[in-house]
């Protein structure tokens, strides 16, 4: 399941959904797109999406590059650098190129997410 995502004026880059936590990432990807206002937390971006969902296979650490989801929190995460979770986090995919964008993301910078898989709109 590959997606985009969009940091609106600063480019886009793309991920795949991968199966470390396969309900977790099937929700989130049934309901792209997503739209959203990001926030920084070292080298992460996270923000606000809208479902609830529990930890699945939780994870206390992760590498550059992973997408996460943080149920505490509802948010979509981009682990693009050194930094660690606050706390346990559901791994949904990686980035797989363009990861660099993300060490130009400000607070409050517009992101969009959608899929680039035929057949889902």
């Amino acid at each position: 399941m590959k997606i985009e995502i969009e940091v609106v004026g600063k480019g886009k880059t793309t991920a795949e959904f991968d199966d470390r936590n396969p309900e977790t990432s099937q929700k989130i990807y049934e309901t792209l797109p997503i739209e959203g206002s990001a926030n920084l937390y070292l080298e992460e971006v996270y923000f606000d999406i809208p479902l609830e969902m529990e930890y699945e296979n939780p994870s206390d650490s992760a590498e550059k590059g992973d997408l996460s989801y943080w149920p505490p929190g509802n948010a979509f995460c981009i682990f693009y650098g050194e930094s660690q979770p606050a706390s346990d986090v559901n791994h949904i995919g990686k980035i797989i190129n363009n990861l660099d964008l993300f060490f130009n993301v400000e607070d409050s910078d517009k992101l969009i997410i959608k899929t680039l898989d035929e057949g889902k709109e």
